[in-house]
């Protein structure tokens, strides 16, 4: 085993010397080779097929480039995730949008933007489009979601098709019933067809089969050929005790059971998000000090919660190694503690590592969704920047923020701001190099 971990071909040393810690870190041929398996085997002789990328995972340009450049669609869930889908190379046309509570400015922007496609919520939503589409007199497709009552196994937080959950409405429904009527009778409005999207981590295909029956059962009310979206929510491995179904056979039995319901649709669409990046990228950390407790080893690291709060969100798991001293023996087990003023700012509370120093680097793995599009400047801590690395190069793709950026919004009297010291990037005390943190 090398000493020192390489993403995509660039040492992690490098790395946290050319970019600082910490650091997001992506692995882009990994990206593409995920998109690939999902573009051969997300296929169907019967129906057209489409996957959209589900951008709340991580968006930014460069990464909706890479979704546009590979034929991929996306749904955004807000008027910023649109506007960012608009300055990357991807069209309107592909791009969906989701959300149980669009504000008429969002609609009224994905109107001006050349939005085709909404996910309707409820009802009320519903009439906002109604009128910008009669205004605009520009059509719009809509596609229902549907809460199908199916509860994947899962945690609570993550289940997002239970019958009393926030999204969606039941078929069944007055507020269904409601929705159907209006698109019927309205000149720009067309059923495109219905969504559903039953959890996330997702290990079990049972839950998407039952799903699948009972919104194929929906389609038979139709005499046209509707469109079916079945979301996302494929499992990825964040430790080594996860062990979720290849996701080439997933796809597959998927279409082919959609297949064997004998129900003509017009198209089959999913929404992977987790899965296209979450195990493509990591998160590296520099260790700092550490601290016995009588029942405990804290090994501490200048990120934390605000760039990764999944752990203390809903208690997610991952694995870590130093990525510095991949070849040693791991024979101590600590925990791994951010610098953020919470008692829960845990990443990892049994991670199995080698004795580390103070400037050791650390690496979290499959950190690639929901890290960066959950980070926060809790403490005033600045978000880190992202990199993409392929074929032995890497690229920055969000730089990291600076103190200025922290109060770049802000308003304040100038007379009555104090005088600061030049920002910095690297101090010396002594022998020590320190950073800004």
């Amino acid at each position: 085993m090398p000493e020192v971990l390489s993403i995509g071909g660039v040492p992690a040393t490098t790395l946290a010397k050319n970019f600082r810690t910490p650091l997001y870190v992506y692995d882009q041929g990994k990206i593409e080779e995920t998109i690939q398996v999902f573009k051969k085997n997300f296929v169907s002789r019967q129906f057209e097929t489409k996957i959209l990328y589900a951008s709340k995972a991580f968006q930014a340009v460069e990464m909706l480039n890479l979704i546009a450049d590979n034929g991929l669609g996306l749904d955004v869930v807000s008027g910023g995730e649109l506007y960012t889908a608009l300055k990357s190379r991807l069209s309107p046309g592909d791009i969906y949008f989701h959300g149980n509570n669009k504000s008429y400015d969002e609609l009224n922007f994905a109107f001006v933007a050349g939005v085709r496609h909404i996910v309707v919520d409820n009802s009320m939503e519903l009439e906002v489009i109604a009128t910008l589409a009669t205004a605009y007199k520009q059509e719009m497709e809509i596609s229902l979601r549907l809460n199908v009552g199916v509860e994947a196994h899962t945690h609570e937080y993550i289940i997002t098709s239970h019958i009393d959950s926030k999204f969606g409405m039941a078929y069944e429904s007055a507020e269904c019933k409601k929705c159907l009527e209006r698109i019927d009778s309205h000149p720009y409005l067309t059923l495109e067809g219905f969504h559903s999207h039953i959890g996330s981590q997702i290990f079990d295909t049972t839950a998407w089969y039952a799903s699948i029956d009972i919104l194929t059962g929906y389609l038979r009310d139709f005499p046209q050929k509707l469109t079916l979206n079945i979301g996302g929510g494929f499992g990825i491995k964040y430790t080594e005790k996860d062990a979720p179904p290849a996701l080439d056979g997933i796809l597959q039995s998927l279409v082919a059971y959609v297949e064997s319901t004998g129900v003509p649709i017009g198209k089959l669409m999913i929404e992977p998000g987790r899965s296209l990046v979450g195990e493509a990228g990591c998160t590296l950390y520099t260790v700092g000090y550490q601290k016995e407790t009588p029942g405990k080893k804290y090994y501490f690291v200048d990120g934390g919660m605000g760039d990764n709060m999944r752990p203390s969100l809903y208690q997610a798991l991952y694995h870590c190694d130093l990525a510095n001293k991949m070849e040693l023996k791991k024979s101590e087990t600590v925990t791994i503690a951010g610098k953020y003023c919470e008692s829960g700012d845990i990443l990892i509370k049994e991670a199995h590592l080698p004795p580390a120093s103070p400037g050791d680097l650390l690496v979290v793995y499959a950190t690639g969704a929901y890290g960066y599009s959950m980070s926060s400047q809790y403490n005033r801590n600045a978000v880190p920047g992202v990199v993409f690395c392929k074929d032995g190069k890497a690229r920055e793709v969000i730089r990291r923020q600076s103190f200025e950026d922290l109060i770049r919004n802000e308003i304040f009297t100038e007379k009555n701001a104090k005088p600061i010291i030049p920002v910095f990037e690297t101090f010396t005390i002594g022998e020590v190099a320190v950073n800004e943190g």
